[in-house]
């Protein structure tokens, strides 16, 4: 598996003499200049925006830029295996795609194209609370692929376990609770065009098509969907859950729980003793918080607190097979990818998902090697150096 990832170099260069290049860039450095070019000004603001000066999102970047790969020579790394197992889930590569809501506004085939793409490469899709089709249409174009289901966390909770019920009857093996995201950030490219693609109702087939959520409205969203978007603002935003909440959603819930957003040691702790399986390191992608620490730099000492007795997920600023390499030496057990891919969707649907993604996993498998590893297993401390 980790020889066909890197192979997409070779295929890159063959395609090359008949005359023909990548559909876009090959350069995580460059996707999203190159996507902004193909997105509307609202939808690109929308992904790339952060919460306030966008230092978050910089911090994330500046946080791999301190540590460096220390590459081995001779180490018999010529075949290689990226092959993971992730709470249950075997994976060719510990890569997921991380949750994205609101598909539609970057390309028409929105969460399909990338559940196809995720699925013919065997990588997990982690649909988002706030897709823009049903959690059942996109388990359908998943096909036999591996998904994940995320959860924006009503403050209804009818609806909380409806939503868990639709997820796990089509086949959604983990769930993921994002706990920083319970009221929008300010955010001020969004704020500057005046756009929140939900009060049109995009990004709202899940909560639109719910039975527990129909039931609370005077009207059924066909005839009154500006009602129906008011009731959705009052359910799924202003609401913080507590730790002593978590119970209910394993009541609801047989397979593994994630905890999505954990940036604090002590927080890490309570997911442990609240008996969930796995949290993910991870500010938003610098969305949520201004001026926060960069994740990378959280996840040493949670992986050191807490990595022996629950499985450490990472995400926030993953653009290179690089950073994933430097991610799971610190610790983590997989990582979670969010904007390239996005940008792929932008550029090309389903093909262009599956550009970046091979692009990445390529990038993954080459560096893993160049590095002096054979698998994933053999990364930690001693393959990095602070710089």
């Amino acid at each position: 598996m980790a020889e066909r990832f890197g192979g997409y170099q070779n295929e890159i260069y063959l395609h090359g003499l008949g005359g023909t290049a990548p559909p876009f860039t090959t350069d995580p450095t460059r996707l999203a200049e190159s996507a902004r070019e193909v997105m509307t000004p609202q939808a690109y603001d929308y992904v790339a925006g952060g919460a306030g000066s966008g230092a978050t999102m910089a911090a994330n970047r500046a946080a791999f830029d301190r540590w460096r790969l220390v590459p081995r020579m001779l180490t018999d790394a010529t075949r290689r295996d990226t092959a993971a197992t992730v709470l249950g889930t075997e994976l060719p590569a510990p890569v997921l795609l991380a949750p994205v809501g609101v598909q539609s506004i970057v390309h028409p085939d929105a969460e399909l194209a990338t559940a196809r793409a995720a699925a013919a490469l065997g990588l997990p899709m982690i649909l988002s609370t706030a897709s823009s089709r049903t959690i059942e249409e996109v388990a359908a174009a998943s096909g036999d692929g591996p998904r994940w289901f995320q959860l924006y966390w009503p403050a209804d909770s009818d609806v909380t376990a409806s939503l868990l019920n639709r997820a796990q009857k089509a086949g959604y093996t983990t769930l993921v609770v994002t706990l920083d995201t319970w009221t929008l950030a300010w955010r001020p490219r969004d704020l500057d065009r005046a756009y929140l693609p939900f009060l049109t109702g995009e990004g709202l087939a899940t909560p639109l098509s719910d039975p527990a959520f129909r039931a609370l409205l005077d009207s059924a969203p066909e005839d009154d969907l500006p009602s129906a978007v008011l009731r959705w603002v009052s359910l799924f935003t202003g609401t913080d859950h507590s730790w002593s909440q978590l119970p209910f959603l394993r009541e609801h819930w047989d397979g593994p729980i994630v905890l999505k957003g954990i940036q604090h040691v002590d927080d890490a702790r309570r997911a442990v003793d609240a008996g969930v399986d796995g949290i993910v390191v991870s500010n938003h992608g610098g969305r949520q918080v201004d001026g926060a620490i960069a994740s990378l730099e959280a996840l040493p000492p949670i992986v050191r607190a807490v990595g022996d007795r629950i499985e450490v997920l990472f995400d926030s600023g993953v653009r290179t097979g690089a950073d994933i390499l430097k991610a799971l030496a610190l610790g983590a057990t997989a990582v979670l990818v969010g904007r390239p891919w996005v940008y792929g969707l932008g550029h090309a649907g389903e093909d262009g998902v599956r550009h970046v993604l091979r692009g990445l996993l390529a990038d993954l498998d080459l560096s893993l090697a160049l590095t002096g590893h054979r698998t994933i297993g053999e990364l930690g401390p001693d393959s990095l150096r602070r710089s």
